[in-house]
């Protein structure tokens, strides 16, 4: 070839042969004087982009595979071993599904928004509703009337007839599911059968994923969509890069991996994570399209307008869907509805509100709500503050109440009269720079503020503000406040309400006209004296939105009937979308508070702590990863950077390592397998909030996927047997590890010496203690005797209460109680309603089957001196006498037999020693006086 001969392909890179190796023929060519040949990875650039028909490629740089091809298309033989897979983790996800049989952990949360949902009620929850409408779903397929509140871990299901195998069924089918997919996703990044059975089988067996997906949680649908994004995404790679572009398959793994893309984010936010690492392979395969000379620029706005439909705009509507669901169902008032806005509220039934006149003048009767902390209402009631000036308390609530109600009354006129007829007197509207009262008109105090510290917030830059004046006081200057209206206004834009004071439109600060402090109130709740109410402060130095305030009703005698009235602007659907988003947004952000069992991102990838579940019965949940696949998969991790790492450092030196197809192939799936565990896994680095061992499950799916491919490379220039034999190996021990902590996992039995020798890790910190010593204590029944176990039918509710009585040692005997008194029983776990127990009157046990000589009981009675509860008093024995307390002594027993006769010792005490009171001389001087006074009255 001459040198004027232009490049055929200007993508093939040229290598110089050495002497011994022989020419290829694939594509040799000429130039002065030197041979050189195509590598493979230049011929699968150069046909790339030839169409179905041309030579296969991967989007991963691997050999096409026979088979399980690269559309996913498996044998008899795959299937048959996909089944049985399946079949093992049907055993792994779904045995003893039903145990434990109570509230676990966040149960509390995601089974009460099931409860929530089935009334109809709203309420607000940090996470998208996909997943939590998908539990809806079960418990509505299972019967559950939504009459469990799930208040508190531990409490029981059985009772109530909750359907919560059921609800935990789903998320176990979602877990059970994800093994498949492993199975199918490893066929398609073209790695061995072997390595797919492995992977499979190390998901299967993974204890964390097995905890999350038996429960009632959230993780297991987070995890489940996010391998189906994976999968959906690495078949449309393939076909991407094997030229099959805007084919019915392309197109179809391209749509499903934008809905899966909607769902996974719909169950909880961090599915953002599995968008960047979709956004990061469509932004490469958009990079190498354009520098591709045979893909016109036409085309390439062809790729990129199909991939911004499919990946930007259809997740979104899918998002956009789940919430207009939730919004459809959640259409009543409910606990929620403090959290947004007053235009939000009024779109809940509960929330309605009659149109109320829009002017507001001299003399109006007014309600007042807060623009920031949830809205609530300035509000007054008949208390005072039990300290600082000791007035009336001003609050915000955040209900509706006549205590809300003010009058704005004229501060214009300072020797004005104590009142005014206002029903009689013209309208004067409320101008910006006005200066008013606000009169309570319940309890016809003024608001009014002074230089006192408030209740809470004693800082120098607020003052108290509090409730003051009496009937037939005008009042005092610290009554007056000056309106300034913001320029910004609510609803739509009304330029009069900028500068005149309007109902449900104008927002305004209220100045105290003598201090220069705003009214004001934050998130800080008065104490008990103050009913929990929100605090109401005036600020010198407030921010700009805890002192906004607007007028939500308004009535006023001479205001004509047909005068305008407005009511709240009913937000769209897109309003109501934006805020809730908004909020959950700040309110996620604010999750910053420890909790016992939050971790922090660099204890996850080793395992370092898990999480307790729930703890009952000598069982116990609690989260802890199989040690083999965590360990083994972060050591993955760590090998292939140090590997890269090197062979970085070797190309420097001339080495060509990545050239080598076999290297490239495996080098660029585990490229993108770690990419998408450090995007999964890096960012909650950035989060204050709390965090915890299960937010790393996504990360771990793909940990567990480059474990797979590293053993895939290692293994690959081995025989087929020994890869399998290899593969068996690391199986068993996962399985093993399995089967150690699966009793954490299934709440099973478990003894303690076995937990000691399962902690591993110091910072492991479930409770060895709560197990039994041994395995048999499990299945023994509890060694009651069957005459000691009476058995009563409650006839309210129908249902068994079992009443054990119990053997106690002989308690201090009370002077004043009788000896044969009913033995104590104890009340243990009634089935049905609980229904109220009389109090014991007496601690004395009767003997049973004969025997007298028992142990002594605790003395439950009630201390009684300054010394009471003192070990010296509470702890002796014997009763040496002296006055208990009497409560019963002028009362008659003409039915109690053992009752002591006046001038005899009580039964059961023997003789009772009182001693002799002595007096001093000054004493015995006062008595004889005293009987010598007796004396003479007497004669």
């Amino acid at each position: 070839m001459s040198q004027s001969t232009p490049n055929p392909n200007p993508l093939t890179r040229r290598t110089p042969l050495s002497a011994p190796i022989s020419v290829p023929t694939t594509h040799p060519v000429h130039a002065q004087g030197k041979q050189y040949v195509e590598s493979e990875a230049d011929t699968k650039l150069r046909t790339r982009s030839e169409g179905p028909n041309g030579p296969p490629s991967t989007a991963f740089g691997g050999k096409r595979r026979g088979g399980a091809g690269s559309a996913g298309k498996l044998g008899k033989r795959e299937y048959a071993i996909l089944g049985a897979i399946t079949l093992v983790g049907w055993w792994t996800r779904m045995y003893r599904l039903g145990r434990p049989d109570s509230v676990v952990f966040d149960e509390v949360h995601f089974g009460g928004f099931a409860t929530k949902y089935l009334k109809r009620r709203f309420f607000m929850d940090v996470h998208p509703p996909l997943a939590k409408l998908l539990i809806t779903l079960s418990a509505w397929v299972g019967g559950f009337d939504g009459n469990f509140d799930f208040k508190d871990i531990g409490k029981d299901y059985i009772e109530p007839g909750v359907p919560y195998i059921t609800m935990r069924f789903f998320p176990a089918l979602l877990g059970l599911a994800l093994i498949p997919l492993t199975f199918l996703t490893i066929i398609s990044l073209r790695l061995s059968l072997a390595t797919a059975i492995l992977g499979s089988l190390l998901i299967a067996f993974e204890n964390a994923l097995i905890t999350q997906s038996r429960l009632i949680l959230l993780d297991s649908f987070l995890v489940f969509f996010t391998g189906l994004t994976t999968l959906f995404w690495v078949r449309f790679s393939n076909h991407d890069s094997e030229g099959r572009a805007f084919t019915r398959p392309w197109w179809f793994n391209l749509t499903l991996t934008g809905l899966s893309l909607g769902a996974v984010v719909s169950c909880k936010w961090v599915g953002l994570f599995t968008i960047a690492m979709v956004g990061f392979g469509t932004l490469r395969q958009l990079w190498l399209l354009l520098g591709n000379l045979k893909v016109t620029p036409r085309q390439w706005i062809k790729h990129f307008a199909a991939r911004a439909l499919c990946l930007i705009v259809l997740p979104l509507t899918f998002y956009m869907l789940m919430f207009r669901i939730h919004f459809w169902i959640l259409n009543e008032s409910g606990d929620g509805d403090g959290f947004m806005s007053s235009e939000f509220q009024h779109t809940l039934q509960g929330h309605g509100m009659e149109d109320t006149y829009a002017d507001v003048s001299l003399g109006s009767k007014v309600s007042i709500r807060h623009v920031n902390t949830q809205g609530g209402y300035l509000h007054s009631h008949n208390h005072a503050y039990p300290g600082g000036s000791k007035q009336q308390q001003i609050t915000l609530y955040p209900h509706r109440d006549e205590n809300n109600v003010w009058r704005i009354v004229n501060a214009s006129a300072p020797d004005g009269p104590a009142s005014y007829p206002w029903d009689e007197i013209p309208t004067e509207w409320v101008l910006t720079g006005s200066k008013i009262r606000l009169e309570h008109v319940i309890t016809e105090k003024r608001l009014h503020s002074h230089d006192v510290r408030p209740p809470v917030s004693e800082v120098d830059f607020q003052n108290e503000v509090s409730g003051y004046g009496f009937p037939g006081f005008a009042g005092d200057a610290n009554d007056d406040f000056v309106v300034e209206i913001a320029h910004q206004t609510r609803g739509r834009r009304d330029r009069s309400a900028r500068h005149r004071l309007k109902t449900l439109r104008s927002q305004f600060r209220l100045r105290h006209a003598l201090t220069g402090c705003y009214l004001f109130s934050h998130k800080v709740k008065l104490p008990d004296w103050g009913f929990e109410q929100q605090e109401v402060t005036c600020n010198k130095n407030p921010t700009w939105e805890n002192s906004l305030w607007y007028i939500e009703t308004n009535e006023h005698a001479q205001l004509p009937f047909d005068a305008q009235k407005v009511n709240y602007e009913k937000p769209s659907f897109f309003d109501k979308f934006s805020e809730l988003n908004a909020v959950m947004w700040k309110t996620n952000a604010g999750l910053t508070e420890r909790h016992a069992y939050d971790s922090r991102p660099q204890s996850w990838p080793v395992l370092r702590r898990g999480i307790n579940f729930w703890v009952q019965n000598h069982r116990q949940v609690y989260l802890l990863g199989n040690p083999m696949i965590w360990w083994s998969s972060t050591f993955a991790i760590a090998a292939y950077l140090g590997i890269r790492g090197l062979m970085v450092l070797r190309a420097k030196r001339g080495y060509r390592d990545l050239h080598q197809p076999k290297i490239a192939f495996y080098d660029e799936v585990c490229a993108y397998l770690v990419i998408s565990w450090a995007l999964h896994y890096l960012p909650f680095f950035l989060m204050q909030r709390q965090l915890f061992l299960h937010h790393y499950l996504p990360a771990l799916y793909f940990a567990v996927l480059l474990f797979c491919t590293v053993f895939d490379y290692i293994t690959s220039a081995i025989r087929p047997r020994t890869r399998i034999q290899v593969a068996a190996v690391i199986l068993i021990l996962a399985v093993w590890s399995w089967n150690h902590w699966s009793p954490l996992a299934y709440a099973g039995p478990w003894t303690k010496g076995k937990c000691e020798k399962g902690k591993w890790l110091k910072t492991w910190d479930f409770s060895c203690n709560d197990f039994h010593e041994d395995l048999g204590m499990y299945r023994a029944v509890p060694a009651v005797p069957s005459s000691k176990i009476d058995s009563a039918v409650v006839p309210e509710g129908d249902a068994i209460t079992t009443t054990f009585v119990e053997e106690a040692p002989e308690p201090i005997h009370n002077a004043f109680e009788p000896v044969d008194a009913p033995p104590e029983e104890k009340t243990v776990a009634p089935v049905g309603p609980q229904n109220e127990v009389q109090m014991q009157e007496s601690t004395i046990e009767v003997p049973l089957d004969g025997e007298a000589d028992v142990g002594k009981a605790e003395d439950t009675r009630a201390p009684v001196g300054n010394d009471a509860g003192a070990p010296a008093v509470t702890d002796k024995e014997v009763d040496e006498g002296g006055w208990h307390g009497g409560a019963d002594e002028d009362m008659n027993h003409p039915h109690d037999e053992t009752r002591q006769e006046p001038g005899q010792a009580p039964i059961g005490v023997g003789r009772v020693e009182v001693p002799e009171m002595e007096l001093d001389r000054e004493g015995e001087r006062l008595v004889d006086d005293l009987m010598r006074d007796d004396e003479r009255d007497g004669q």
